[in-house]
């Protein structure tokens, strides 16, 4: 499937990523400023948090109790569609998904 990160300065990085595959791994793989993952994708850390673009929000849900909880620990703004994007699995039904990076 391929996902399209938009950076804060409006730039993109688009790569296809195998199914399965954690958002976060994918964005931290390519390089994605912004995605750290710190915590290896364990939910402990919301250093890969971003912004659902909005057209796919109802295609990606919203997060679960955890990660809503921790999501109230993040640097940047939180948005009805942030999300942990380690919690974000790769799908064919979400293939052409866009992730917004948020300026920190």
């Amino acid at each position: 499937m391929k996902v399209t990160w938009i950076l804060p300065d409006g730039s993109e990085i688009s790569v296809e990523v195998a199914e399965g595959l954690s958002l976060m791994e994918a964005a931290v793989a390519h390089n994605v400023p912004g995605v750290v993952g710190e915590c290896g994708g364990n939910l402990s850390c919301a250093t890969c948090h971003v912004h659902v673009a909005d057209a796919w929000a109802d295609r990606v849900g919203g997060p679960e109790d955890f990660e809503d909880a921790m999501l109230d620990t993040v640097e940047a703004a939180r948005v009805p569609t942030s999300r942990l994007s380690c919690q974000i699995r790769a799908s064919a039904a979400l293939d052409g998904l866009v992730l917004i990076v948020p300026e920190v």
